[in-house]
């Protein structure tokens, strides 16, 4: 495959668009596996700089000359720093990969044989499946979560050696869903590599590591800026899904994310934004009865965490701030609402059922 791509023309076959913000100490391993790529010849590299101020485009002056800096003035979050990277775009797709992450060497080239497949004509995206980086054993669960580790059910998963008996590799994400309550999560979050789903056909893209069809892209309008942060990748795939386009899930195309390393869970900022935008991308495409469960269990949310303290203080004020900027863009994303589902191709009882 790699040979027939390099006979074509010069124009990158796709643009790899890493977005970064204070995460100089991530860029090398993420830029080194995107250069290592079996089709490097065919890629483009862009780092979108959310105006870092820990060197990094001294770092990539200095240590990646041929990756191509595009600076933002201030921080744009993910979703305006992927606008700022795919404004000028000419190849035919587009990867985004975290700037925590790497993807194997052949990652790019089985997504863009995924993409171009025939029969593929109106794939919009394939996303890859993201594996937590490193290894770990599961054990009982007891007390609180262990630092490094997570917790499924009544399992933590600890960090482990990989020779440690019982090691296992982690499932990140296959693709993202969204429940019938509203949230969007990781496809086969936390589930044991080997035992994920294996169904191709998934409502969402992972915009961790993940191809876009350049074209469907621009028909859908790409990312929203607004949303800044958490759940843009979900509604870029369900105007994808509107207009027709589907999301495939690729096996073969691995990367491996250092979850959390370049932002904070348990920060206001991510309870912000993460509220925030369930409600907003929920108001814009799904049922009546989902935005009222989804509504419902945030506000549910932001009264119990003030009711039993919960949640530090600052993070039960950003839950506040998220409900009232809602409240506020009610009547815009009421008019969003009708003005993607009138010119949609496909009605929203039909993508509605993705959700889970």
């Amino acid at each position: 495959m790699g040979d027939r791509l390099r006979t074509e023309s010069a124009r990158p076959t796709a643009r790899a668009v890493v977005v970064t913000w204070n995460g100089a100490h991530l860029l090398p391993a993420c830029l080194d596996s995107l250069l290592g790529q079996t089709v490097a010849d065919r890629l483009e590299v862009v780092v979108v700089d959310n105006a870092s101020q820990d060197g990094t485009p001294e770092l990539l002056r200095s240590r990646y000359p041929g990756v191509r800096l595009v600076t933002n003035p201030v921080n744009l979050g993910f979703a305006g720093g992927v606008v700022a990277g795919t404004r000028d775009v000419t190849a035919d797709a587009v990867l985004l990969l975290n700037n925590d992450a790497t993807l194997d060497p052949d990652g790019l080239e089985r997504l863009l044989a995924t993409l171009d497949a025939p029969g593929n004509e109106r794939v919009g995206a394939v996303t890859a499946k993201i594996l937590l980086d490193g290894w770990y054993r599961e054990r009982p669960a007891r007390g609180t979560v262990p630092a490094g580790a997570f917790r499924r059910g009544d399992v933590d998963l600890v960090p482990a050696d990989p020779d440690e008996p019982g090691a296992v590799r982690v499932v990140n994400s296959t693709g993202n869903v969204v429940t019938r309550a509203g949230a969007g999560v990781d496809r086969d979050w936390l589930a044991v590599d080997g035992t994920e789903s294996t169904d191709a056909d998934v409502l969402g893209f992972c915009g961790g590591a993940a191809l876009l069809r350049t074209s469907a892209l621009a028909q859908v309008g790409g990312f929203d800026p607004d949303l800044f942060l958490y759940y843009e990748d979900t509604d870029v795939s369900w105007r994808m899904r509107a207009a027709g386009w589907t999301v495939r899930y690729e096996a073969g195309a691995v990367a491996r994310h250092r979850h959390a390393a370049s932002s904070d869970a348990a920060s206001p900022l991510f309870r912000y934004y993460n509220t925030r935008n369930s409600l907003v991308v929920a108001g814009r495409h799904a049922s009546l009865a989902v935005v009222a469960t989804s509504a419902a269990r945030q506000v549910a949310g932001t009264a119990l965490a003030w009711l039993r303290r919960s949640e530090p203080r600052p993070v039960r004020v950003a839950r506040v701030r998220a409900l009232l900027h809602v409240a506020r863009r009610s009547p815009r994303t009421l008019a969003e609402r009708r003005a993607m589902w009138r010119s949609a191709a496909v009605g929203r009882a039909e993508v509605a059922r993705y959700l889970v």
